[in-house]
């Protein structure tokens, strides 16, 4: 069994950054990410945009070089990418992290999909976009039905169905409308999010007014069929021919697995896991949460850009102890 000082659970952007604090700080460290390096960016939409200019998507200010102010995702993938190689981090990929308990030393024994590990502490920073937030309708398990989208040329011609009027949603309704899908939204609210990136709002709304995108406000899918989507709207029950739903309507962190770490969540409807604000530590000591995952379902409180410093924070934390 490898022995070490931080194990580090997550190979997303925050968890490169406390790898490589660990090795700045000369401590011995693993990356373990069950996909591909930043594995979560790699499934993002292929033409999507950031919110978020470059420089505050850097990490240890390695410089992040792209062609317009704000970078879209093959151009954060090639400089994650590259800050891992260029620092030669320890990562081991398509590796799954089943368990970790404490043993009688203190010490945490880690159970993954191909052997076991022993760690004096561990760093959760395993995101939240792998569990998507289900509609819980009939039908939604037909493989008509998705909670992720890539690519817009697939859904060319078809009738698509876009659940939800967040960023993603918004960027998949405006993406296969112009690769030439008939597109309709569901949207639970009375109108487009606030939320929605600043540059694209005015483009949804506007197609929404001119009808090459309708929209049903204030509406749910009460039922998903293999030719229609029956939805419930202010007038009344209404039918929408369909052959693809994309059901964007958010994701969750793996809560199965902060429980299985003994991890507190709260009592309340965000289920906000218990750290120390100060240090990340979680109420299991030397075991710290870093990024989106500390923010429970309000997913929207942590960014790349604002939980940087999280492994700044652990090491910091870590060395002290020491």
């Amino acid at each position: 069994m490898s022995d070490f000082d931080v194990i580090i659970i997550g190979g997303g952007p925050i968890g490169i950054a406390c790898g490589i604090e660990a090795k700045k700080a000369n401590l011995s460290y693993l990356i373990i990410e069950k996909g591909c390096i930043v594995n979560s960016l790699f499934h993002y939409p292929i033409n999507m945009q950031f919110f978020s200019s470059s420089e505050l998507l850097e990490i240890d200010n390695i410089p992040f070089i792209s062609k317009e102010h704000k970078p879209k995702r093959n151009e954060a993938l090639e400089y994650y990418r590259r800050v891992v190689t260029t620092n030669n981090l320890s990562i081991h990929l398509f590796e799954t992290v089943l368990n970790a308990q404490k043993n009688r030393n203190g010490n945490f024994e880690i159970q993954t999909s191909k052997t076991n590990y022993s760690a004096k502490n561990i760093i959760v920073a395993t995101g939240f976009y792998d569990i998507p937030n289900l509609l819980k309708v009939k039908g939604e398990e037909l493989a008509k039905v998705s909670h992720y989208y890539t690519d817009p040329h697939y859904y060319a011609g078809m009738n698509v169905v876009v659940v939800g009027a967040s960023n993603s949603s918004v960027d998949a309704a405006l993406e296969c409308c112009r690769k030439g899908a008939n597109v309709t939204m569901i949207v639970r609210d009375a109108a487009i999010s606030s939320h929605v990136k600043y540059w694209v709002k005015p483009d949804i709304e506007n197609r929404i007014k001119e009808g090459k995108i309708k929209a049903l406000f204030n509406s749910n899918i009460t039922k998903i069929t293999q030719d229609n989507v029956i939805v419930n709207t202010p007038q009344g029950e209404v039918i929408v021919k369909n052959d693809f739903v994309l059901a964007l309507t958010g994701y969750r962190p793996n809560f199965s697995f902060l429980k299985k770490l003994n991890i507190n969540l709260s009592s309340d409807e965000n289920l906000t896991p218990t750290y120390n604000i100060d240090t990340m530590e979680t109420n299991i000591s030397n075991l710290y949460l870093a990024g989106v995952v500390c923010g429970g379902l309000n997913t929207h409180t942590w960014f790349i850009e604002n939980s940087r410093i999280h492994a700044k924070m652990i090491i910091s934390n870590i060395l002290t102890k020491q």
